[in-house]
């Protein structure tokens, strides 16, 4: 998903010298050929996330467009105040970017578990949040993110993930869910890198005679609520998918927007309990201790569809 972002944003930079990319003192590797070709849209705010948007703020002020980079929590809970006060509450056009959202650096700990932030980037007046599932996602977001006003929250993997749309996703609007797979027992719903779990659990219950539907949601907020609306109108059970807490995310967008449907659809919402993370170890041992990985997601749906 790095790649992908920086692909799409030198793409974007070569249209708009307006355009700044501010790090957190991170991400070099990556971000290498971006300051090459634009030096003069680049800096490196050090490890000071706070002043790192704070900075933002008052370069978008001046006209520009700017985006903030840094890993997990540090642009984004590091510097709630500043995103909130500085940014979103005067619009401005400051692009926050998470790489490593859930459990991407696991063996760092629950400091750099990021398994609140989408909770608390949608609770903000006014910022839009954008949860990309692939690389494809990644590479049709990034262009609606810097066209869309003020404030936005774009929550990455890391690298390495695997393109799971089989083709590159044209002309997407925000926030229009994608569809990789259809079906006619249960959906599966997921959003952000999870995605590869999501399918990988699909198949699984395709083995088992259980065809699921699995849609992706790159747009967390706004959430697609005619795609909700169709998907409670066709299912009597809806699992949701984040490498997130239950709490406020994007199981809770869901059943928010569904309860104002009327449908009397069920929805079980897959992710972290109400509990901080306290062991350590890669991504996906984590995912499988916290029951979602795809095998998890499987029985559990399995489970709930039995009961």
């Amino acid at each position: 998903m790095r790649d992908a972002f920086t692909r799409a944003l030198m793409r974007e930079a070569a249209k708009d010298p307006r355009l700044t990319l501010v790090t957190g003192d991170l991400g070099f590797g990556v971000l290498k050929p971006f300051w090459e070709t634009y030096p003069d849209q680049f800096v490196n705010a050090g490890i000071a996330e706070q002043g790192m948007t704070g900075l933002a703020a008052g370069l978008a002020m001046t006209g520009r467009t700017v985006l903030t980079y840094s890993i997990g929590n540090f642009p984004t809970l590091r510097c709630i105040e500043q995103i909130r006060n500085d940014c979103a509450y005067h619009n401005a056009n400051v692009k926050v970017v998470c790489v490593g959202g859930g459990f991407v650096y696991g063996s760092l700990g629950m400091s750099h578990h990021a398994t609140e932030d989408m909770a608390i980037l949608r609770a903000l007046p006014g910022v839009t949040v954008f949860t990309p599932g692939d690389p494809h996602e990644v590479e049709a977001i990034v262009p609606v993110m810097l066209n869309t006003p003020g404030t936005c929250y774009l929550r990455l993997g890391r690298g390495g993930e695997p393109y799971l749309h089989e083709q590159p996703i044209e002309h997407y609007t925000a926030p229009r869910a994608l569809t990789l797979r259809e079906g006619g027992d249960v959906a599966l719903l997921s959003a952000g890198g999870i995605l590869t779990q999501t399918v990988g659990a699909a198949r699984l219950l395709a083995e088992q005679g259980v065809s699921a539907e699995v849609v992706s949601f790159p747009c967390l907020k706004p959430i697609d609520t005619e795609k909700l609306a169709e998907l409670a109108r066709r299912f009597k059970h809806i699992v949701t998918v984040e490498e997130h807490s239950i709490v406020g995310g994007f199981g809770s967008a869901v059943c928010e927007a569904i309860a104002e449907t009327g449908s009397g659809c069920r929805v079980h919402r897959i992710g972290m309990e109400d509990v901080y993370s306290t062991i350590v170890g890669t991504q996906d041992y984590l995912r499988s201790e916290y029951r979602m990985d795809a095998g998890a997601i499987c029985e559990r749906t399995l489970a709930w569809l039995r009961g």
